[in-house]
């Protein structure tokens, strides 16, 4: 009986320990405040720190201006819940994305309600990000770290979307950090105002949040001299702009480009700010001759009323008056962090000299043409689909070009899967941003058994990328992974998940010989 009990004592003190141990590692102290995490409840081999404030709140005064440090603190943060995204509208015109995968869209609570109404789940002090490391991390782990920067057009998107969660991918590696982040979209981050100094707010959030995860990353088990930075669709232009805005001190070592680059599109020409005062004139603030009384008076109107003003103009220009003046509000060339010239910037080596990842997806305009809501069964316009995908690929295609010719280390893949429980329709193919949930883990979100090619491309695409993560320069050939260079008979690339096969190698001009032909692209940055 003494036995038993001595027994029961020591499994008690080892449970009691056990706990205060887990109990110490969900509390982190870094240089802004002690922030205490939590085990995800699927993959309890992770600490999840959810919440994290990188800067202080944009609101009153700081609204519209540019990111500003927080101060040094000791104050304690719950970072169990996930933050509120910055202010963006859920528009009423139905697309592929709310139709078929609204996983890929933000989480608010209110999607189903709300359409047409700014999102009542998101907040003007909304900048933070979120860490996901390995449960036993600790600050002697030195863990190598991925700092993800949402797509969504720069007018939508945030930490909290379902399928950008990558709680399976860190259980599974064990090895590395990842980060998410908010960063302000739309009008709030790009508001283009005349009476503003500073523009592409939104793109200097970005900033601001690396140089956090820089200063701060080591206690919670990451290595600081080891970051890669990773966007998908505006967060991958957002990666390739920061190249170059930062070409002389990047931080980070190493770039992940997924389905777009500073040569995907051209930046906005609201220069004088006619978008902003339109907004401004409609909101109570008519002063289009005094621009800095303009813009206090937009500081006092609630950010609500600005969402939905600019969402449902948004809207209507889209649906019930096709024929209205549209207003967008996006990034600027202001020579400063987005530039005018990308060609330009690549033949003065202005470009940060650090490996990097692009990558495309096969069928990227598939879920970008205009929805075909009338005839699911037959699919967008397959002009309109190729023509979209080659702009995304060709202008991939000519960073890698001149990437080349800068002898700066490019690694190429494609994503050619076609999994039928993340494609609800057999056009989809590999569309746009399809290649997040391979990334991530998150491919088993929607209802459907994952095949064992899917699960294996998933793998397989993370550790390839893992390796890049790890190291840069080495790392790739690790895992049979060869630099692209076009100079070598067209290059090669890897691409995933087609064919019935997880990973192949393939030559670079099966993907992309067609940006070369006469008058099949427009390359001009």
């Amino acid at each position: 009986m003494k036995t038993l009990l001595l027994v029961a004592s020591t499994l008690l003190v080892s449970f009691a320990e056990a706990t205060c141990i887990s109990s110490q590692s969900l509390s982190v102290k870094a240089n802004t405040g002690i922030f205490t995490g939590l085990l995800n409840p699927t993959y309890p081999s992770v600490r999840e720190f959810r919440n994290v404030p990188f800067a202080q709140p944009p609101v009153e005064e700081l609204r519209w201006l540019p990111p500003q440090k927080l101060p040094a603190s000791s104050k304690r943060y719950d970072a169990t819940q996930y933050p509120r995204s910055c202010p963006q509208f859920v528009s009423r015109v139905k697309s592929v994305w709310s139709d078929q995968i609204p996983e890929w869209l933000i989480f608010d609570g209110g999607e189903s309600t709300s359409a047409g109404l700014y999102a009542y789940g998101t907040s003007e002090d909304c900048l933070n990000l979120a860490i996901w490391t390995p449960a036993n991390a600790t600050t002697a782990s030195k863990l190598p770290v991925i700092m993800f920067m949402t797509g969504g057009g720069m007018v939508t998107g945030g930490v909290n979307i379902p399928v950008q969660i990558p709680a399976e991918w860190v259980s599974r590696s064990q090895s590395h950090i990842v980060v998410t982040i908010n960063y302000r979209v739309n009008i709030m981050g790009f508001p283009n105002a005349a009476g503003l100094k500073t523009q592409n707010l939104g793109l200097r959030d970005q900033r601001a949040a690396l140089e956090w995860v820089q200063a701060n990353i080591a206690a919670f088990g990451g290595d600081p001299t080891a970051l890669t930075l990773w966007g998908q669709s505006a967060g991958s232009r957002s990666t390739d702009y920061y190249n170059f805005a930062y070409y002389d001190d990047p931080i980070a070592r190493g770039f992940f480009m997924q389905s777009g680059t500073a040569l995907s599109s051209r930046a906005g020409t609201d220069f004088r700010g006619s978008n902003f005062t339109f907004v401004a004139r409609n909101l109570g603030c008519d002063l289009p001759n005094n621009k800095t009384a303009e813009l206090q008076c937009m500081r006092q109107v609630p950010v609500s009323d600005i969402e939905n003003f600019v969402g449902q103009y948004q809207d209507n220009s889209t649906t019930t008056n096709p024929h209205q003046v549209p207003i967008a509000f996006t990034p600027i060339a202001d020579e400063d962090v987005v530039f005018s010239n990308y060609t330009a910037r690549y033949l003065a080596g202005q470009v940060a000299k650090v490996p990097a990842i692009l990558s495309n997806t096969a069928n990227e305009y598939s879920s970008l043409a205009p929805y075909p809501l009338n005839n699911l069964t037959e699919g967008p316009n397959p002009q309109a689909v190729m023509a979209g995908t080659l702009n995304t690929v060709c202008g991939i295609s000519n960073s890698s070009l001149y990437r080349n010719d800068l002898n700066i280390s490019t690694y190429r893949y494609v994503y050619g899967g076609n999994f039928s429980n993340i494609n609800p329709l057999w056009w989809m193919g590999a569309y746009h941003a399809a290649d997040l949930a391979m990334m991530f883990g998150t491919y088993g979100i929607r209802a459907g058994e994952p095949s064992q090619l899917e699960i294996a491309t998933s793998a397989a695409m993370q550790d390839h990328v893992l390796a890049f993560v790890k190291d840069p320069t080495n790392g790739p050939a690790s895992v049979g992974w060869m630099p692209y260079d076009y100079r070598d008979d067209g290059g090669q690339m890897v691409l995933f998940g087609a064919d019935g096969k997880a990973v192949q190698q393939v030559n670079g001009t099966t993907v992309e010989g067609v940006c070369y032909s006469e008058g099949a692209y427009d390359s001009t940055p």
